[in-house]
């Protein structure tokens, strides 16, 4: 009696079927390839006189467990190389603790004495000015800062004796020659800490807040 050829396209169910109740070894190189050969070998064994395995035949199913191999030897060396990115990135994070770090927004980076933030101007200004609003909308204060190139600029408010809770942040108005200029905005908060969450660098703020590295506009 004669055993069926094993069927090619599908070799790695025919691997992965002799695994038995002796535990999953699956995705381990060796027992995969163990397994290939005593099938390899009982079919060398069994086959018809009449009808043998060509060389073609044999060259591909060993090409078939040859790419398994390879495939989880570079699943294995890419498993490698994201552990030490993620190291890479955990020591770069340490050193950004102190810096201040520039998110898109209007939040003020205020902390009951000082407030921050930030504009980009797309072209030179001949008026610029920051208006620090409150919680309702209104305007609690103004900074005047006359003419201003194109590009990035940082601004700081002296808000002693303001409480916290009632600024909600800051617009920018900026004109060249009465014409309005495009103007970006952004807050402007101190790095005091960094981690890692499902291999992504993670900024921990004066705020309180956490947000992701990739969040940040830049560091200053």
């Amino acid at each position: 009696m004669f055993t069926q050829a094993i069927d090619t396209r599908n070799l790695g169910q025919a691997v992965g079927s002799t695994t038995g109740s002796g535990g999953n070894n699956a995705t381990d190189p060796a027992a995969s390839q163990d397994r290939f050969l005593k099938l390899l070998v009982a079919q060398l064994n069994n086959q018809d006189p009449l009808n043998p395995m060509d060389n073609a035949q044999m060259t591909t199913q060993m090409a078939q467990i040859n790419t398994v191999s390879g495939i989880q030897e570079l699943n294995a060396t890419l498993k490698g190389m994201a552990a030490q990115f993620g190291s890479m990135q955990a020591l770069q994070g340490t050193s950004l603790v102190g810096r201040e770090a520039l998110v898109s927004g209007t939040q003020l980076g205020f902390d009951g004495t000082l407030g921050k933030g930030a504009m980009r101007l797309e072209q030179g200004a001949s008026q610029v000015s920051v208006e620090v609003l409150g919680k309702g909308g209104q305007v609690i204060d103004t900074l005047q800062f006359g003419p201003l190139t194109a590009g990035q600029h940082s601004f700081n408010w002296d808000g002693s004796g303001t409480d916290p809770t009632q600024v909600s942040g800051f617009r920018v108005r900026a004109s060249n020659d009465g014409q309005p200029v495009a103007a970006s905005t952004f807050s402007r908060f101190t790095v005091t800490g960094s981690g890692m969450s499902q291999g992504a660098m993670t900024l921990q703020l004066q705020d309180g807040r956490s947000l992701g590295y990739d969040q940040v506009v830049s560091f200053i």
